[in-house]
């Protein structure tokens, strides 16, 4: 796994105020938030639309995260999803050195954090996940090796048949087109992009082996492996990613 000295990498600095922890590459983005009292919480909107693959994977069995953050989503599925394998790819060693600061949770049999490059990784695994969650932005915004065709090949490779790859991209970057476009190709037109308003994020979900056919979700309703106070924190955001797929049916 390729390996970049701490020099070369963007350094991170934290933020508190009124009960939050920030994480922060300058001070006009924020990359994570944390409420302090709640630290398993899901405090951005995009992560709680992130987590819309619940909608098509209820019970994932393994999980890969490409971006640590501030760990918001490594937390919530640490918590909430206790029948997933987790492992999640980091490449600034300095993000990974925040992670208590964050209360992401120590490495175990079924979580570890690996510092390393999330598309070299996606490339090179012999382990097939269910879910693939892809939120890999540096100070420069997003990296052009986690935005490639080849990179977007490589995910649906390295996804279960049925599997779902979840990406965060901003709205108004130039190239977004081009990336909607890439992951269209990867996945055969089986996407489904999500606008979140409040932050100008927009998610896309692509299902790995639905050729030529819209991706498809099933009525909202709670996943039975997710407690009910969680589930409450997710229903506006899954209310949304429904009514975006009525949309594209239209």
């Amino acid at each position: 796994m390729t390996r970049q000295p701490p020099g070369d990498h963007a350094r991170p600095f934290v933020q508190e105020t009124a009960g939050t922890r920030t994480l922060h590459f300058s001070m006009s983005e924020v990359q994570s938030r944390m409420d302090v009292r709640q630290p398993d919480t899901l405090n951005l909107a995009y992560t709680r639309m992130m987590m819309g693959f619940l909608l098509f994977e209820p019970a994932p069995k393994r999980i890969l995260m490409i971006g640590l953050g501030g760990g918001s989503l490594a937390k919530f599925c640490h918590r909430h999803l206790p029948q997933a394998l987790i492992d999640v790819v980091e490449i600034n060693p300095l993000v990974i050195a925040l992670r208590d600061e964050f209360r992401v949770p120590r490495d175990s049999e079924r979580f570890r954090v690996i510092e390393g490059d999330g598309a070299e990784f996606v490339r090179k695994t012999d382990t097939c996940y269910d879910v693939l969650l892809v939120d890999g932005y540096d100070r420069s915004g997003l990296p052009e090796a986690l935005s490639s065709q080849r990179f977007y090949d490589d995910c649906c490779e390295a996804l279960t048949p049925g599997g779902i790859l979840v990406v965060n991209l901003h709205a108004h970057h130039p190239l977004h087109k081009v990336h909607v476009g890439r992951i269209s190709r990867s996945f055969d037109g089986a996407l489904l992009v999500v606008d979140d308003t409040a932050r100008d994020n927009r998610i896309v979900f692509a299902e790995q082996g639905r050729p030529s056919t819209p991706i498809r979700i099933g009525p909202l309703r709670r996943p039975r492996n997710l407690e009910e106070p969680a589930w409450q924190t997710l229903q506006a955001s899954f209310s949304r990613i429904l009514s975006a797929l009525k949309d594209a049916d239209r």
